[in-house]
């Protein structure tokens, strides 16, 4: 192995570490779900931004590069889709716990980024993205602004979404156990998260 590939990976794998570390919190912590500085601040929570970068990441590294758009689209597009029916009033009994899992999921996608096909990966992606989204739109209260709450919120998906595949495109090459180390670290996270619900 040379040094190259080290310092990719440690690209690669620093900041995600870091990102680790902050602490695993609840799938959604109280916050508020008024407006715009609300819907922006709302994907910060620990599974919401995991769920993103892994996205992110996945798509770089396992979708052709003219084709890595096409995972944050399919999440923004049944992230909306699921904000809608919950902002309709739908409501999934375990929410929470099915967020937590998908990040447990992410991580497992991420371990075997070689392995999935895109459509696979895609549909895991699509899943996950809805319950992501039910939970948003069940937290807008009445009177609230949903449009500005659901493009802020949708702006900060994107833009975790473009950090994930910096994330991705830095270790496209990298060797298979430093994608298992990453896929583990997010899973263990997820699995924190679901004991914690």
């Amino acid at each position: 192995m040379n040094a190259s590939f080290f310092l990719r990976a440690r690209r690669g794998l620093i900041p995600l570490s870091m990102l680790l570390a902050a602490g695993v919190a609840q799938a959604h912590p109280g916050h508020g779900a008024h407006g715009l500085t609300e819907g922006l601040a709302h994907p910060l929570g620990l599974d919401h931004l995991l769920a993103m970068v892994a996205v992110g990441m996945w798509s770089a590294a396992a979708l052709p590069a003219r084709r890595a758009l096409m995972g944050p689209a399919v999440f923004v597009l049944a992230l909306l889709a699921g904000a809608a029916a919950g902002l309709a009033g739908l409501r999934v009994a375990g929410t929470e716990a099915l967020i937590a899992t998908s990040v447990v999921l992410f991580g497992v996608l991420l371990a075997g980024v070689r392995q999935w096909s895109a459509v696979a990966g895609l549909s895991l992606v699509a899943a996950s993205a809805v319950f992501h989204g039910l939970a948003h739109g069940a937290e807008l209260p009445v009177g609230a602004s949903a449009l500005a709450y659901v493009g802020g919120f949708v702006l900060s998906t994107l833009v975790l979404h473009v950090a994930g595949l910096g994330v991705g495109t830095a270790m496209r090459r990298a060797q298979l156990w430093t994608w298992r180390a990453a896929g583990s670290l997010f899973g263990a996270a997820g699995l924190l998260m679901l004991a914690r619900v």
